[in-house]
């Protein structure tokens, strides 16, 4: 597995119990076995719990998480590449822009400085603007709700991505084998498309790795809806700062499927797991 930048060790995996909390996130997987999949998850929380100690206080903080994220999924994707078809996923093709994305604190913070920043050729494009009209029709829905608005991401303009190089991992992990049947399914004339089960198994795992490192380390490190958590950053420069106090900044916008105590308790059986199999694995070698 791709180590991925500092303190990145590969990837982890999941239990059959626990998958509802990798979202989209297979139970099976010929990328992993299971114990490698604990043992992936284990190294990179661990990865993540020493970014965050080493870079407490500081304002790169996030730019250390996020890095680190980033790279081990592009590098994990980059290995298991050769083993799958070529995904359909280009630019110009937004089709799956319609689905509601959930996204990490530091992804929302890391968006937001991006939107702040950026500079683009046509100076009438205002993405704060465009992120406020989403979210007055996107507000409360929830993923079934979403997906018959069909209404586009703000951030998608001529079937291109306007913070391609800042996109959360939700994003990076939604790709699909055949364009058309992306098309069918936005359409509602098939449910099923054959999307890539690497993107989808590292990015459950990296994000979920990440989300568990979080709370150990006493951040708010639940998923949340986009458009909403990024408003509330965008009208409040303060947010970065109460965010790495501890402060619970996106609470409006958490996303209500998954039960934080229930995810909570399965990162520790995860962790556990690993511990105990990493415990077991030298007294089974001769």
């Amino acid at each position: 597995m791709y180590p991925g930048a500092r303190g990145e060790r590969g990837t982890v995996g999941l239990s059959e119990d626990s998958s509802q909390f990798f979202e989209d996130s297979p139970t099976e997987s010929v990328i992993m076995n299971e114990t490698e999949t604990f043992e992936f998850f284990a190294a990179q929380a661990q990865a993540f719990a020493e970014t965050l100690s080493s870079r407490c206080g500081r304002a790169d903080l996030i730019d250390g998480l996020l890095s680190q994220a980033f790279s081990s999924f592009e590098g994990n994707m980059a290995m298991s590449a050769k083993d799958y078809p070529a995904i359909a996923c280009h630019k110009g093709c937004a089709t799956c822009c319609t689905l509601r994305v959930t996204a990490t604190a530091p992804e929302v913070l890391l968006i937001a400085r991006y939107i702040a920043w950026a500079k683009f050729p046509d100076s009438e494009i205002n993405l704060a603007k465009r992120v406020a009209k989403a979210n007055q029709e996107t507000c409360g829905l929830d993923e079934a709700q979403r997906v018959k608005l069909k209404r586009r991401c703000p951030f998608i303009m001529q079937g291109a991505c306007l913070i391609y190089p800042v996109r959360p991992l939700a994003c990076r992990g939604h790709a699909c084998y055949d364009a058309r049947a992306c098309v069918d399914a936005a359409a509602g004339r098939i449910e099923q498309i054959p999307v890539s089960e690497p993107h989808r198994l590292f990015r459950g795992l990296i994000q979920n790795a990440l989300q568990s490192a979080l709370r150990d380390a006493g951040y708010a490190w639940n998923l949340y809806e986009l458009n909403q958590a990024l408003l509330l950053a965008l009208n409040d420069e303060s947010c970065q700062q109460r965010w790495a106090r501890g402060e619970e900044v996106f609470a409006t916008a958490r996303i209500a499927e998954v039960n934080p105590e229930e995810m909570a308790r399965v990162f520790d059986q995860i962790k556990f797991q690993a511990s105990s199999n990493a415990d077991i694995a030298p007294s089974t070698v001769h």
